[in-house]
């Protein structure tokens, strides 16, 4: 896993804010840090944001396709005005609102012919897990655990999720797990 150190953390969510900001015509885009860092280095990641309790937008790519500080730029106004289940981000709405950052690790496949033999290899708190199959596409962060617990349940949702029915199952579904580093402002 990337090693983020804390002052890393807050710069690049002052850099995730500040994008919001700037779209919503409250500020300057901060510029990227021009010291070599983790910021520089390609990885996926997703930016979620929460009023209070409330998922607010959640938006990533569990590929790396930008440097990370571009990444957390993109991802960060798609979560605030792109996220197709929420209406865009209204200025007077960013002042409580709180971002989160997941870095992702690479994905690592989960070789299954079954649901029990899925569930039996997922890590609960850990994994973050992806659903392929054919034009059904799904995954859910590690954080997604705090509120479904348990692996068969887990599952299923990331199942709906996809479009598919909670009780379907194909050898032809592709399933993959990563990890991430989240960090994020104090929801308060």
């Amino acid at each position: 896993m990337v090693q983020i150190s804390p002052r890393q953390q807050r710069l690049l969510l002052s850099l995730a804010r500040s994008a919001i900001a700037a779209r919503l015509g409250r500020g300057e885009l901060l510029a990227k840090p021009e010291e070599a860092g983790v910021w520089d280095q390609p990885l996926a990641c997703f930016v979620t944001l929460h009023q209070g309790e409330e998922l607010r937008g959640c938006v990533g790519t569990l590929a790396p396709h930008y440097p990370l500080w571009q990444a957390v730029e993109k991802m960060a106004v798609a979560a605030a005005f792109e996220d197709g289940r929420f209406p865009p981000l209204s200025p007077s709405e960013l002042d409580h609102t709180a971002i989160a950052i997941s870095v992702l690790t690479p994905p690592e496949p989960i070789e299954a012919r079954g649901e029990d033999e899925l569930l039996a290899q997922l890590h609960p708190g850990l994994d973050g897990l992806t659903l392929d199959y054919g034009r059904h596409h799904a995954t859910f962060l590690p954080a997604v655990w705090d509120t479904v617990s348990d692996p068969k349940a887990f599952v299923a949702h990331l199942k709906v999720k996809a479009g598919l029915s909670a009780h379907t199952w194909s050898d032809e579904m592709r399933w993959s797990r990563y990890g991430t580093l989240a960090f994020g402002e104090d929801p308060g």
